[in-house]
C-alpha cells in the first residue's frame, strides 16, 4: 500500500496524498463544487479530477514541484516565478466565471472585517497597536473600486508547480470566482518580495504596488488568529506576522 501523508489538516478540511493521487476532504460541499468547476474552465493547467464522492475529491498529483512555502525558501529561478506570472496574466483576462470569489469581498464588507480583526488583535494581546495600527493604515490602499478578474482566491506559492522554467499546474482552487486580479498577485508573493519584480516581468503590465503592499498587510492581518487557532505558526520567520514587521 502506499504511505498516505497528511498535506495540510485542519478542523474545516484536510489533503492527503496517497502515490500519484490527493484526496480533499472538506465539510464544506460548496467548496468542493467551486473547485471542480474553476479547474474546468481555468486556462491554465490543472490537476486531473479523478472522482468526487462527497466530502472527498481525488484529483491527481502534478509534475515538478512548488516554487516554495511562505516561511521557507524558494526554490525556483527567476524565469520560473516569471512564467508564473505570466500563467496568472492568462487567468486574469479569462472570461469571467459566475461567481464572486474570495477576491472579490465588497469594499465595504473587507474594511468592517479588517477594522474588527484589527481591534480584536490588540484586545487580546495577539499584536502590538504600534504594529496593528501601522499595518491597517497601509491596507487602506487595498480598499477601492476594481475591475472583476478571474481569479484563484488562494493562490499561495504552494499551489503552484513549475518543472524548471514552465508552470505544470495550479491547486486548490476553491476560493476562485470573480475577484481583485491584485490580490492574487499578492497572495502568490506573501514573504517573497524578493521575487515580486520577477512575477511583474512576467505579467507583462504595470501594477500599482501600494496596492500589493496593501493586500499583503490585510491578509496578513485577517490571517493571523485564525492560524493561531488551527495550529499554524505566523510568528515562524518569514510568515505573516513577520509580513507585517517589514512594513513598520
Amino acid at each position: 500500500m502506499d504511505e498516505v501523508k497528511v498535506v495540510v489538516a485542519h478542523s474545516e478540511r484536510a489533503t492527503l496524498r496517497v502515490g500519484d493521487m490527493f484526496l480533499k476532504v472538506d465539510a464544506d460541499q460548496a467548496r468542493l463544487v467551486v473547485e471542480v468547476e474553476a479547474m474546468s474552465l481555468a486556462p491554465v493547467p490543472t490537476p486531473a479530477v479523478l472522482w468526487r464522492k462527497p466530502p472527498v475529491l481525488a484529483i491527481a498529483a502534478l509534475p515538478g514541484t512548488t516554487l516554495g512555502r511562505l516561511g521557507g525558501p524558494s526554490t525556483g529561478s527567476p524565469a520560473a516565478w516569471a512564467a508564473a506570472g505570466a500563467a496568472i496574466r492568462k487567468l486574469h483576462d479569462a472570461p469571467l466565471p459566475s461567481r464572486s470569489g474570495r477576491a472579490g469581498r465588497s469594499i465595504d464588507a473587507l474594511a468592517a472585517e479588517l477594522d474588527e480583526e484589527c481591534e480584536l488583535l490588540v484586545t487580546n494581546g495577539v499584536l502590538p497597536a504600534d504594529l496593528v495600527t501601522r499595518n491597517r493604515q497601509v491596507a487602506e490602499a487595498a480598499l477601492r473600486p476594481w475591475t472583476p478578474a478571474f481569479t484563484h482566491g488562494d493562490l499561495q506559492i504552494a499551489h503552484v508547480f513549475v518543472d524548471g522554467d514552465e508552470v505544470t499546474g495550479i491547486i486548490d482552487w476553491s476560493e476562485a470566482g470573480q475577484g481583485d486580479a491584485l490580490y492574487d498577485l499578492a497572495t502568490f508573493t506573501l514573504g517573497h518580495e524578493e521575487h515580486l519584480d520577477d512575477v511583474i516581468a512576467g505579467y507583462g503590465t504595470d501594477v500599482d504596488l501600494d496596492v500589493i503592499h496593501a493586500w499583503w498587510s490585510l491578509r496578513s492581518l485577517l490571517a493571523v488568529r485564525w492560524l493561531i487557532e488551527h495550529g499554524f505558526d505566523p510568528f515562524a520567520p518569514g510568515c505573516e506576522v513577520d509580513v507585517l514587521r517589514s512594513r513598520m
